[in-house]
């Protein structure tokens, strides 16, 4: 089974399972998802659908035209989010269907894919978890990388170095999330664990690749 959802992380909360335990659970506010578009061999070279997503609180009036104008040949309003799913070539979506969170009803097991918290610019210590130097006065050598290259051979500095530097606001994908809930009447998924991201990251929910649980 390979489906896909576009969601937004809204936070986390605990609850009891069946056997009174406190579980850790995230939050996912997932679909509905039209579909956009349908892409076959015939026409695009490859068999996909694409899906869009309208998280709550975001108007789908301040769309640009090309969005409101690809949207309506679905048959739908505008989508703030749209991303591509790759399928094989007998799937069973069509241009204006829905995708909703009913579908993870039977699904045990998800993968969730978002980025994580941008944290700017950051030195080594932060960013590599680089140890320092000394901490006492007069010691100039607190919170630096040390030397990163050499004089004369090579001339200049490695690659992969570990230097301060851009740190978080990357794709992360957790894998095998157990799924504790499912409130289909409010587009929300309960899953264990935590997910990357900040509260009302955008992500995407799919069943899990290589769980051996099975779906």
């Amino acid at each position: 089974m390979k489906l896909e959802l576009i969601g937004k992380k809204l936070g986390m909360t605990q609850v009891y399972d069946g056997d009174n335990n406190l579980v850790p659970v995230t939050i996912i506010e997932a679909g509905p998802c039209p579909v956009l578009q349908v892409k076959t061999p015939d026409k695009d070279g490859y068999s996909a659908i694409q899906i869009g997503f309208n998280p709550q609180g975001k108007s789908p009036n301040k769309s640009n035209k090309c969005t409101k104008g690809h949207a309506a040949k679905a048959g739908v309003e505008a989508q703030q989010v749209a991303q591509e799913i790759r399928f094989s070539d007998d799937h069973e979506f069509e241009r204006g269907s829905v995708l909703t969170v009913e579908h993870f009803k039977e699904v045990k097991m998800v993968d969730v894919v978002s980025k994580t918290k941008g944290k700017g610019f950051q030195g080594v210590v932060k960013r590599w978890n680089f140890k320092g130097g000394p901490a006492s006065h007069g010691s100039m050598f607190h919170r630096r990388g040390g030397s990163y290259g050499l004089c004369q051979w090579p001339g200049r500095v490695f690659k992969n170095k570990k230097m301060p530097g851009h740190m978080g606001n990357a794709s992360r994908t957790t894998q095998n999330l157990a799924v504790v809930k499912v409130l289909s009447e409010k587009n929300i998924i309960l899953v264990k664990g935590s997910v990357p991201g900040h509260k009302g990251a955008i992500i995407t929910l799919r069943v899990a690749k290589k769980s051996k649980t099975t779906s």
